[in-house]
């Protein structure tokens, strides 16, 4: 499987979890979205930093567009790739910060926390 492939199932994985699993409907709300704009702008900045400083490289097989180390650095946009690294991050990324809110939600409508820890102390709360 191709990393093209295996992004585009991670996200329709996600987003069932999303709707159908955990039920937290994340991709129906305006404010995940916003939020995941600024997310983006972050994500861009450091797999530009990555991949075009040469820490990462991608086979050009497995990527849309190309890739060759012989060739010299990766093109800042086009070829398949935005702000040096392939597209195929962004749906990655997407992914990833889709289900560590599911799961963060998920685990919060549980009350898994036992304790709260923000707030005064303990000893200082009215009874």
């Amino acid at each position: 499987m191709t990393y093209t492939q295996l992004g585009i199932v991670a996200v329709v994985v996600v987003i069932a979890v999303d709707l159908w699993g955990v039920r937290t409907r994340l991709v129906t709300r305006r404010v995940f979205w916003v939020s995941y704009a600024i997310i983006v702008f972050f994500q861009l900045i450091t797999n530009g930093m990555f991949t075009g400083f040469g820490i990462v490289r991608y086979s050009g097989d497995a990527i849309i567009g190309g890739s060759s180390p012989d060739v010299g650095p990766p093109a800042f946009i086009g070829d398949g790739r935005l702000v040096f690294a392939p597209v195929e991050d962004l749906l990655f990324g997407f992914a990833l910060v889709l289900l560590s809110l599911c799961g963060w939600i998920w685990l919060g409508r549980r009350g898994l926390e036992r304790t709260p820890t923000s707030g005064p102390p303990i000893w200082r709360r009215p009874n």
